[in-house]
């Protein structure tokens, strides 16, 4: 298997480079910072990951996890973009939402996404609203003329700022209770009635961890926030198809983006060229790895890879919205007591 694995490095990598690679990672640990607690969808994706990933690095470094969750991701994002080593031994996984955090939080967010090594990203997120079997609401119909109480992380998570979103451009009606650290403990609050819903989780992460729900008919799933249905989801609405407008189609696409690059992982910016190459060609390899592949399936995973060029090439597209339409949508996230 290492043999292969170096074979394969070999194509892309200079000899000296991938001998220099090898001992640069040889004896070395590898840490991915996950930007929620444990427990969690990005946190059951990014420990499976790196259970595979470091033998198709040279050199083998052995990779460990470590949470760090608090303001929806961005003092994990601050850390990655200012204080992690520059040197390929600390990666990070988070909300998909973070790069536009400098649009809408430019205070706290101290970070330019456009710098950050892209690695790659895991999947197509599915977005969803879900309503606990209970709640008052069960239906985009209930949500135009009812409040649906929500459990949400902090500004910059889609659990807040999708149904801002919706809520500012398309007039549903949401109350957040804002503060949850992790998806568990959203879904924990539904349960326990402190909440009646989640908006921004995924089809995925509900289905893996929850199917019980699904079976017994405990959650509604009331809306989806793709381009088109899910192939498991046909009957359930997409938000973008009540866009009256072009201009309210924009808005909504500002923060819908994110779905194209579900479960992202990035490295620290001024990673130096051939070290971030060598981390983009062992998450590539990862996920076309059959032992990586057996373990995704036994956890119910759904996996639509981007290379991290084509994770960088989306960053920068969002990165290039138009400043009016940052501006509209900026005003209805800061809205308060939304």
């Amino acid at each position: 298997m290492r043999f292969g694995v170096l074979f394969l490095l070999a194509l892309v990598l200079p000899h000296s480079a991938l001998a220099q690679e090898e001992r640069f990672f040889a004896g070395k640990q590898i840490t991915l910072l996950v930007g929620f607690g444990a427990g969690g969808g990005y946190d059951l994706y990014g420990r499976t990951l790196i259970a595979h990933m470091g033998r198709h690095i040279p050199g083998n470094p052995s990779m460990v996890a470590s949470n760090l969750p608090g303001a929806g991701g961005l003092e994990l994002m601050n850390n990655l973009a200012n204080l992690a080593p520059r040197d390929g031994t600390v990666i990070a996984t988070f909300a998909s939402g973070m790069p536009t955090a400098p649009f809408f939080n430019p205070e706290q967010a101290r970070f330019d996404p456009t710098r950050l090594g892209w690695i790659g990203a895991m999947n197509t997120e599915e977005f969803i609203d879900i309503a606990w079997h209970t709640a008052p609401v069960q239906s985009l119909a209930d949500l135009k003329a009812r409040e649906l109480i929500l459990a949400g992380a902090a500004p910059g998570d889609a659990t807040v700022d999708l149904p801002r979103l919706v809520d500012g451009v398309l007039g549903l009606h949401y109350r957040i209770v804002l503060g949850y650290k992790a998806m568990n403990e959203m879904e924990l609050a539904m349960e326990r009635g402190e909440a009646e819903g989640i908006s921004g989780t995924t089809w995925t992460s509900l289905r893996a961890r929850h199917a019980d729900w699904i079976e017994r008919h405990l959650v509604t799933v009331i809306a989806q926030y793709g381009a088109k249905p899910h192939p498991e989801l046909p009957k359930v609405p997409l938000m973008i198809s009540l866009a009256k407008s072009e201009a309210e189609r924009e808005a909504l696409d500002l923060l819908f983006a994110r779905q194209e690059m579900g479960r992202p992982f990035a490295a620290p910016p001024g990673l130096p060229a051939a070290r971030l190459g060598t981390l983009r060609r062992a998450f590539d390899a990862t996920l076309a790895d059959p032992l990586f592949l057996a373990d995704a399936a036994k956890r119910q995973f759904e996996l639509d890879p981007k290379r991290g060029e084509e994770v960088e090439t989306l960053v920068a597209r969002i990165a290039a919205t138009p400043p009016a339409v940052v501006a509209r949508v900026k005003a209805i996230l800061s809205q308060p007591g939304k």
